[in-house]
């Protein structure tokens, strides 16, 4: 059974054990890289948990984490749905389903009409999952990844 947990500010420890768990299984699917947290303490973890009007989830399974993901006001009628990642060992089990829509559900309560994300082109299971709950690819142009050429892929959901 996988439970979801909503972090709050204390939650710095199982939410920098989740980030490192994606980063070290999935490096190419975020833009950042391990390297740019392993270092970091308390403040720069826990300041990913402070960010006002943010919903940050982490699933569990025996009190482990094995997927995470964070939702993030992005202005007046959009928010954005980041840092996505479910553990091999519970994937096809609906859990990348399960933290997608419970920021949708913040979201929507939150009175946003719309939930972005981007992703990494080439990430085909993201963006199949991304597409099984309703994301759209847009025209939107995402953020330029490290190669200098590649963009992110953005996609947006309606919620109302």
């Amino acid at each position: 059974m996988v439970d979801l947990h909503v972090l709050t500010g204390g939650d710095w420890l199982l939410w920098h054990e989740a980030r490192i768990a994606a980063l070290t299984d999935a490096p190419d699917a975020f833009k950042s890289a391990l390297a740019d947290w392993d270092k970091g303490g308390r403040e720069q973890w826990g300041a990913r948990l402070h960010i006002p009007g943010a919903h940050n989830v982490v699933a569990l399974r025996d009190s482990h984490p094995v997927g995470v993901v964070r939702g993030v006001p992005a202005d007046a009628d959009t928010s954005e749905l980041r840092s996505l990642w479910v553990s091999p060992q519970v994937r096809g089990e609906g859990v990348g389903e399960r933290l997608v829509e419970t920021v949708a559900s913040w979201a929507l309560r939150s009175g946003f009409t719309r939930l972005k994300l981007a992703v990494i082109p080439g990430n085909q299971p993201a963006i199949a999952l991304y597409r099984r709950c309703g994301f759209v690819t847009t025209e939107e142009r995402g953020d330029l990844l490290l190669d200098g050429e590649t963009r992110e892929r953005v996609m947006v959901r309606r919620l109302r």
